[in-house]
């Protein structure tokens, strides 16, 4: 962790809502003209997207079917913190962006499904803020958890998550569901070994909880709305939390333990405006101090 350089790390697996998080963070950056550098998860992939496609067809070959973006055999873990570390020593540091479309292959200047060229960080940065899948991983061979100032964790209750997936893969890549369901199959064991496991060491938590029937998550028909869920946020060090405060000012918000607080689907961003931006501020106040 880093005094002069901190680092903000909003982890959540694909679909769970971290780029709407991501949204929020700029709206308080803007606001309070913080200067931040972004970092996005997939950029630290080992492989692109043909010769990921590739890589997983080799090792069904050999008998293994749980080959995923998941593990730590199909990510840069160890660049990933060594940029952490690198930029929480001195606020500098090499990033790359994944390509994901049309769009972004004509503002980047490369196929999608491809890596730009790796870049240095613009200079001057105020903090550093990464989004993605591994902000929190921790293996034998790596701990990126412990560089970040500030973790987040971003995580629908797992059918809800199903559905997520189920609805944008049909949608935006022509996946049957049948598809859907193996590549989530494919992915349970690293699912299991390093993404859940990051979310015992955030900071904050923000977990969606659907309010209606999800028990079958292949059949359903939509994806439930904000304002057919609840998001539970829960603290891992609840002191300082104004909790009397939050419920106050968030309509029809409750206490479940000592440690966590329910809200409405939709006030989750009025939520995280109210509870991160305090902790924003610190960051940059200790930084103005230790500088």
């Amino acid at each position: 962790m880093s005094l002069t350089h901190p680092i903000i790390s909003v982890t959540g697996s694909s679909g769970a809502g971290t780029t709407t998080v991501k949204h929020t963070f700029e709206q308080i950056f803007r606001r309070e003209k913080i200067a931040a550098a972004y970092i996005e998860g997939d950029a630290f992939h080992r492989y692109d997207r043909t010769a990921m496609k590739a890589r997983m067809e080799e090792e069904t070959a050999r008998g293994n079917h749980h080959f995923s973006h998941f593990g730590p055999d199909s990510n840069l873990f160890a660049e990933l913190e060594a940029l952490f570390a690198r930029y929480g020593e001195s606020g500098v540091g090499r990033y790359r962006h994944y390509v994901h479309d049309a769009i972004e292959a004509e503002r980047y200047g490369a196929a999608p499904g491809t890596f730009t060229t790796w870049r240095d960080l613009p200079e001057g940065s105020d903090v550093l803020f990464y989004e993605g899948l591994h902000g929190a991983v921790i293996t034998d061979e790596v701990n990126v958890a412990r560089h970040a100032d500030l973790k987040i964790g971003v995580v629908p209750v797992l059918n809800l998550e199903w559905i997520q997936k189920i609805h944008r893969d049909r949608a935006t890549r022509g996946y049957s569901t049948e598809a859907v369901m193996d590549t989530i199959l494919r992915r349970m064991p690293d699912y299991v070994h390093y993404i859940i496991p990051q979310f015992a060491v955030t900071d904050i938590n923000f977990q969606r909880v659907p309010t209606v029937d999800t028990s079958n998550p292949f059949i359903a028909r939509w994806i439930p709305t904000a304002d057919e869920s609840l998001v539970v946020i829960r603290f891992a060090n609840p002191r300082g939390i104004d909790f009397p405060y939050l419920v106050s000012m968030i309509h029809d918000s409750f206490m479940s333990r000592a440690n966590s607080i329910v809200i409405p689907g939709g006030k989750l961003d009025l939520a995280m405006q109210l509870i991160l931006t305090p902790l924003i501020l610190q960051l940059m106040e200790r930084r103005r101090r230790a500088r």
